[in-house]
């Protein structure tokens, strides 16, 4: 890594001097929920943040503000296996930041998919640490290159949603050094990120933010980063410790922690100033890197809805879609008559929740990218099924009231319209003269169901809450309010209550909010919803459809109600009544294929059923667009598995019964899989999954062959050749695994050490050169603190997936040690 020189220039450092020791502590901490506070005495602007990772949303909540491009998550981004891709993402992504009038991107996330119901799955790139860490780079490279800081997160060991803030990850050294950090220090000695987030969680006892040997031996001593650390949000706990560990900045203001306390802490001699002077010079440098040492421009956020983004967006999204499976049906050659059927059809799955999510530019589901290249003549839908998490959410003409009290009382301090009954808060609110924690929002309209019967009203949220149907309660989140799984675990699960409806009748409905004052992350949130249960004349209807049609495309899998941050899933079965689904469409049309929506692996009972089967993740705001590329063959399926998918819930590293292991207890969840994670637990299990890693099918067709090494100075060159053997253009991806069968220490069967992707026209041949450094055949040895590589022979394998591995050769290599 090069050192930037405007991270330590010596002007900096006289300009830190030149700051008082109010304005040094006033650099560590935010001043609002997305900015550090300007210093006008000497004209310093205010650095500005956005969350990502795939998108920019701006300074706006979870709902609403100003649109931004939505990017295919980062799942869909590990299935490309395609750094150059990823690059030139973030470098879109970067002017994206800028048109938010922010100068650091909270991303990109790469903690590892240890579990397969982690909440936050879709962020991260793989199950895999190399695969992440060549991803987490190109993404850091490219936003980087056009002025705007990453972000790296969650430093380290967040891999799950449950009791995420106080959890503490029970990982041993050598598991932290070959798996979870892997990520983080290619992040900083490959890429040189300008910034890192700590986790939420605890590692080993002590929170990440206030983590010494986290943040000051590893990060900054042995990688050498320069940058800024900052806290995830809310995510630091104390004056003293988290500075003095290494934490520069404690997000989001106004400040808990630092402030008055830290400029106390100083002068009792709690906390030497010159490490608050180191503090806010790594600040002053994050500021100088990204211009915003001297941005005193107003603070504009911009939709920009450029056209290069729409087709990078669109390539990006077909080239992360996987076929799992082809029985020959794909891709579609100008079919006549096309079903379309499912949750997902006319609805366009575009990302995930949680601080990832955003307000896109549009949003294109799969039945308008059908329409648009087939035309709706030729299309023909059923829905079949629900797969909501949540009752959708109430619609019409509401209105809402605010009181500057939680009972209701006076005359309303402020009121609104709203299209929709749900509602996402931070402070300092928008809203009249309510004050932070101490407001209630009574929100009235009607409703008019479209067919009679049973009809579900839910509400779910983050203070609490009475929904009425025609005056009389239908659904209580208040008396009994017990936190859940919603709004970062800082809501209720959602409370459900039934009446029998009337098509066409009018219903008075209203919902009564009161906020909550000790809320942790200070938010206010609801989600008040009205839905009709599936029954099954509704699946039958939806195999008469597929009966009479050439082929039919049944879209099923989440929403980013499910794959979300602050919820692990339950298990991986498909929600609701969607196996059913699938399994009636499959008996009425053998043509069957199957498009997944999801942010990680599903159990699949039917898929010894279909024809055909299709990964496409969330894809961003070309979702229906990419989707239909590739079921038609305009595009390549370009995406490899990135994460394996196990047969059942079950079958995966964390799947056991011991609850330590997952998802914890008592405060602690222990990663006893040590190094055993993903595709390698598989592999020590002996247990077939359902698609292995690396797994995806081409419509074209490849051989490799010739595989030979070269032991050099330090390195191991590998050739071998990959041929195009169909009359068709294409795509594949060569992945070269290690294995140390004679190591004196427990190691993986094979090991990810390096990857090429590759395009071929028809007939074509190349021979392709890979390179593995001495560290591809280290483990990290605890004893001595070092990386080591064991005297013997190592096997090198090369194929199209951990389960295809046609090629071998062995190696000699004698014993040597690395540093960390």
């Amino acid at each position: 890594m090069t050192a930037d020189p405007a991270a330590t220039a010596p002007d900096l450092r006289t300009l830190v001097d030149a700051l008082t020791l109010e304005e040094r502590v006033a650099l560590l901490s935010g001043a609002d929920f997305w900015s550090l506070p300007a210093i006008d005495r000497l004209g310093l602007g205010a650095l500005r943040v956005t969350d990502g990772p795939n998108g920019a949303r701006g300074g706006g909540g979870l709902l609403g503000g100003v649109t931004a491009a939505a990017y295919p998550v980062g799942i869909a981004l590990g299935a490309s296996w395609n750094p150059d891709l990823v690059r030139e993402i973030g470098a879109d992504l970067a002017r994206e930041v800028r048109s938010k009038g922010a100068h650091v991107s909270l991303a990109p996330t790469c903690n590892i998919q240890r579990s397969v119901t982690n909440g936050r799955n879709f962020e991260c790139y793989s199950e895999d640490p190399e695969l992440s860490a060549a991803l987490a780079t190109a993404a850091i490279e490219g936003l980087q290159s056009e002025g705007v800081a990453a972000t790296v997160k969650h430093f380290v060991g967040n891999e799950s949603e449950i009791q995420r803030t106080t959890m503490s990850s029970e990982i041993d050294e050598r598991t932290l050094r070959e798996v979870y950090l892997r990520p983080f220090e290619d992040a900083v000695k490959v890429a040189g990120t300008w910034g890192v987030m700590t986790s939420y969680n605890r590692l080993g006892g002590t929170y990440t933010s206030e983590h010494a040997w986290l943040l000051g031996t590893v990060l900054r001593e042995e990688w050498g980063f320069d940058g800024a650390v900052m806290s995830d949000w809310f995510g630091s706990h104390t004056t003293d410790l988290s500075v003095i560990a290494g934490l520069d900045i404690e997000m989001p203001g106004p400040t808990r922690d630092r402030g008055d306390a830290l400029i106390a802490a100083v002068r009792a001699g709690e906390v030497p100033e010159a490490v608050v002077r180191d503090r806010a010079l790594a600040v002053l440098g994050l500021m100088a890197r990204t211009g915003a040492l001297h941005d005193r421009r107003p603070h504009v956020e911009r939709a920009e809805d450029r056209p290069e983004t729409r087709d990078l967006i669109r390539r990006a999204g077909a080239e992360g879609i996987v076929l799992l499976k082809n029985d020959g049906v794909l891709p579609l050659a100008d079919p006549a008559r096309v079903a379309v059927i499912g949750p997902n059809a006319k609805v366009a799955r575009i990302m995930g929740g949680g601080s990832a999510q955003l307000n896109p530019h549009y949003s294109v589901s799969p039945w308008q990218g059908l329409a648009a290249r087939l035309g709706e003549g030729r299309l023909t839908f059923a829905r079949g099924c629900t797969n909501h998490r949540f009752e959708p959410v109430w619609e019409g003409d509401l209105r809402i009231d605010f009181y500057g009290n939680r009972a209701f009382e006076g005359a309303p301090v402020h009121s609104d319209e709203m299209a929709a009954a749900e509602a996402f808060w931070v402070p300092p609110f928008a809203f009249g003269t309510v004050t932070d924690g101490n407001f209630s929002a009574r929100i009235t309209g009607s409703f008019t169901p479209a067919r009679s019967g049973t009809h579900r009203f839910g509400v779910a949220c983050a203070g609490f809450a009475k929904m009425y149907l025609d005056g009389a309660l239908i659904a209580d989140a208040m008396t009994d309010w017990t936190p859940g799984r919603t709004y970062f675990e800082q809501g209720c699960d959602e409370v459900v209550g039934e009446a029998e409806l009337e098509a066409g009748r009018s219903y008075e409905v209203r919902l009564d909010f009161v906020s909550r004052p000790d809320a942790e992350l200070r938010i206010s949130a609801f989600h008040a919803g009205i839905g009709r249960p599936t029954t099954d004349a509704d699946i039958a209807a939806a195999a008469e459809v597929a009966a009479t049609a050439e082929v039919a495309l049944v879209f099923v899998g989440r929403s980013g109600e499910w794959d979300t941050e602050g919820s692990d899933l339950q298990d991986i079965a498909l929600p609701g009544r969607q196996d059913a689904l699938v399994a009636a469409i499959a008996a009425a049309n053998p043509r069957t294929v199957v498009v997944l929506q999801t942010g990680g692996p599903v159990e699949m009972p039917w898929a010894d059923d279909v024809a055909a089967i299709l990964q496409a993740w969330y894809p961003g705001q070309e979702a229906g667009n990419a989707i239909a590329d590739v079921l038609l063959g305009d595009a390549e399926p370009g995406g490899r598995l990135p994460q394996t998918f196990p047969r059942r819930w079950q079958d995966n590293p964390t799947g056991g019964q011991d609850p330590l292991v997952y998802p914890g207890h008592e405060g602690r969840v222990r990663y006893d899989e040590g190094v055993f994670v993903g595709h390698r637990h598989y592999d020590r299990a002996g247990i077939a999954p359902l698609f292995p890693f690396g797994h995806g099918l081409s419509y074209a067709a490849f051989d490799l062959s010739d595989l030979s090494c070269t032991v050099g100075q330090g390195d191991v060159e590998l050739r071998l050749t990959v041929r195009n053997t169909s009359d068709r253009s294409g795509s594949t991806v060569v992945q070269v695994y290690v294995g140390d069968p004679q190591a004196r220490v427990p190691r993986p069967v094979r090991e990810l050490k390096a990857f090429r992707k590759i395009a071929l026209d028809p007939g074509a041949a190349r021979e392709v050169t890979l390179r593995l450094d001495p560290r591809a055949f280290a483990f990290f040895d605890t004893e001595g603190g070092t990386w080591r590589v064991e005297a013997g022979t190592f096997t090198i394998e090369a194929g199209l997936s951990a389960a295809d591995l046609p090629l071998t050769v062995t190696v000699d290599l004698p014993g040597q040690e690395l540093p960390v």
